[in-house]
């Protein structure tokens, strides 16, 4: 019988295990608790889309840790190749004006396999060897928030990661939810009313700050100043 793979859901916590990478010994996810984390998968070390991946991730280290984001990357390999092909991105690859990236998050080794199969991104029918390209995103409690997953031959949208990280965050900060396309600085959508009577007073509201198409779907304006300046803490 083929051993199935099972993947955590969102809402759960985090499944914890420790690992070796290429900072060093990690438990996962304690070592963070108080960060964001975006923990991702990548099929294998000196292959191209994983090399344009980890240029991107690098180039915008900074940004996620401005956000308080720990990276943490995981491929079934070990520790050697991790610290060559990353030596080899830093030293030789130049792409799109990316060029002497260092990965300074940590890279986890996982010969064993047993991380990718605790997390479910070993997908048989694509690859039984390989880990597809999953995206955990886990907040300050290690909750799963969000999670993405991508075949092995398409390369992630690395602006769209950051947008739902920060989407994430503009949940959390001012309880609301975020439309189709959200940007920071467009309008939010305010939590469905609980009872008929309250509906009706949200859409006869007169303040101006409330936009509603029908009783179910009410907006307001929400800054891009406002939606940053809770990001930083």
């Amino acid at each position: 019988m083929e051993e199935m793979n099972v993947m955590p859901r969102i809402g759960e916590l985090a499944p914890e295990f420790e690992a070796v990478t290429t900072q060093g010994k990690i438990n996962f996810p304690g070592d963070f608790k108080g960060k964001w984390v975006i923990l991702f998968s990548h099929p294998a070390d000196f292959t191209p889309v994983c090399t344009t991946e980890f240029m991107a991730f690098g180039k915008m280290a900074a940004e996620y840790e401005a956000l308080n984001c720990q990276l943490v990357g995981l491929s079934i390999d070990g520790l050697y190749s991790h610290i060559a092909w990353l030596r080899t991105i830093k030293d030789k690859i130049d792409y799109k004006g990316m060029k002497n990236i260092e990965i300074k998050f940590p890279l986890i080794e996982d010969v064993s396999m047993n991380v990718a199969k605790l997390y479910g991104m070993v997908q048989p029918g694509e690859s039984k060897t390989q880990a597809v390209r999953a995206v955990f995103f886990i907040d300050p409690k290690g909750v799963i928030r969000t999670i993405l997953y991508y075949p092995l031959s398409l390369g992630r949208n690395f602006d769209e990661i950051k947008r739902i990280l920060i989407g994430l965050r503009t949940v959390d900060n001012f309880g609301v939810a975020l439309p189709a396309d959200w940007q920071p600085g467009d309008e939010v959508i305010v939590p469905t009313a609980g009872s008929c009577g309250v509906a009706k007073e949200r859409m006869e509201d007169n303040t101006g700050e409330l936009t509603c198409y029908d009783w179910f779907f009410c907006t307001r304006k929400l800054s891009k100043e406002d939606v940053e300046s809770k990001l930083s803490e």
